[in-house]
């Protein structure tokens, strides 16, 4: 009797040893599916009184276009700066520049100790008016701090700009204080890009502690990149992707949240019409550890 009331015990005790560990295991499969977005808790807007000078500067610039100051109360080209860290005399990368809107705000931020490597790819015939639109930009002056590179994503070195008077046009590996993708990803997405190879080369320009920003609009939860011919991209997807190239998220920002959004319209500015600018839109800030 008493060896069958063993035998019952121990076989409860290993059942028990093996619902542990499958529970155990379940867990962590789990957490490594895909990222804990709220392990990162999203911070609020920035103060107005605590936007520093340098980037007050940039978003006031009088050598800004009209058509750029028309898009900022949509956009809060102040936060973003503010949230990745923009400060004078950094060197930072910017990817699919666009027509430059955020490259010459990158430019008054950083200041003329400073660099700006604004990066777009080699437009098609049909998408020539932003590459036009962009290198009229940079002819300005005011810009002389922003090299341009025209480069398509399957670049080895994404930032490098070939070399003027023997020298290296541009950053060295490893140099980078921060690289800033504004509303764009979902398009790398559209153009069937290795992100892979983008966010590789985005952890190799930076330098340790440097900083991977991005704005993007918001998908639906859960969509991953199905609804990226909206021009929106699912926000955990892009973190896994982001991540798997070695950044970590460090934090995120709501200061570009839209909770009335309903995610189903497409946000490309024709498309968009009045509505543009209200859509909504996660803001991350990613780091080399």
């Amino acid at each position: 009797m008493f060896r069958r009331m063993a035998s019952r015990f121990a076989m409860a005790g290993a059942i028990g040893i093996l619902l542990a560990a499958w529970i155990h295991l379940a867990l962590a499969q789990q957490s490594n599916s895909s990222p804990d977005v709220a392990a990162v808790q999203e911070s609020a807007p920035i103060p107005a009184d605590q936007i520093p000078q340098n980037i007050k500067d940039a978003v006031n610039s009088p050598t800004r276009p009209a058509a750029d100051r028309s898009l900022d109360a949509g956009r809060r080209p102040d936060q973003m700066l503010a949230f990745f860290g923009i400060r004078p005399g950094m060197k930072v990368g910017e990817i699919f520049a666009g027509g430059g809107y955020t490259t010459q705000l990158l430019s008054i931020a950083v200041g003329p100790i400073g660099a700006v490597y604004s990066q777009n790819p080699v437009f098609p015939p049909a998408a020539k008016r932003i590459g036009d639109a962009w290198q009229t930009r940079l002819n300005n002056p005011a810009l002389s701090n922003v090299v341009a590179i025209s480069k398509n994503y399957d670049a080895d070195h994404l930032f490098s700009a070939g070399s003027v008077g023997g020298m290296s046009a541009g950053p060295e590996p490893g140099s980078l204080d921060a690289v800033v993708m504004n509303m764009n990803y979902h398009d790398l997405v559209l153009r069937k890009v290795d992100r892979d190879k983008v966010n590789r080369a985005v952890f190799t320009a930076l330098k340790p502690g440097g900083v991977y920003g991005i704005v993007d609009h918001s998908a639906k939860a859960g969509s991953g990149a199905s609804d990226v011919a909206l021009h929106r991209i699912d926000e955990n997807f892009l973190i896994a992707e982001v991540e798997k190239a070695g950044f970590k998220l460090a934090a995120a920002s709501s200061a570009l949240r839209h909770p009335e959004d309903d995610r189903t319209w497409v946000t490309a500015p024709q498309a968009a019409g009045a509505r543009r600018g209200t859509s909504d839109r996660f803001m991350l800030k990613f780091v080399k550890p």
